[in-house]
């Protein structure tokens, strides 16, 4: 799946996660904020790195801001995100 142009999902509520998905030429970068980033920040990279893997995303740049969101709700967001940027502008 090609990452087309930006597009988010999420909030900044607690226990949830804001997830940016941008074009990148360079691979998968992801950038990951969290609190509770010390305990939890491998396996959310891990997860995310999954779903793009899933998605067939071999290039993005991903930025998310996680306030001890679940890994489902991480994987839903993410996934969101990248559905929304693959999408030509003006598609539903």
């Amino acid at each position: 799946m090609e990452i087309k142009r930006g597009a988010a999902a999420g909030t900044l509520e607690s226990s949830d996660i804001m997830v940016t998905v941008l074009p990148s030429a360079d691979g998968i970068q992801i950038n990951l904020t969290s609190s509770v980033e010390t305990y939890y920040g491998d396996s959310i990279r891990a997860a995310m790195r999954q779903v793009l893997a899933d998605l067939g995303v071999e290039n993005a740049s991903v930025e998310a801001v996680d306030h001890g969101a679940l890994e489902c709700t991480i994987r839903a967001r993410l996934t969101t995100a990248v559905r929304r940027a693959s999408r030509e502008e003006g598609a539903l």
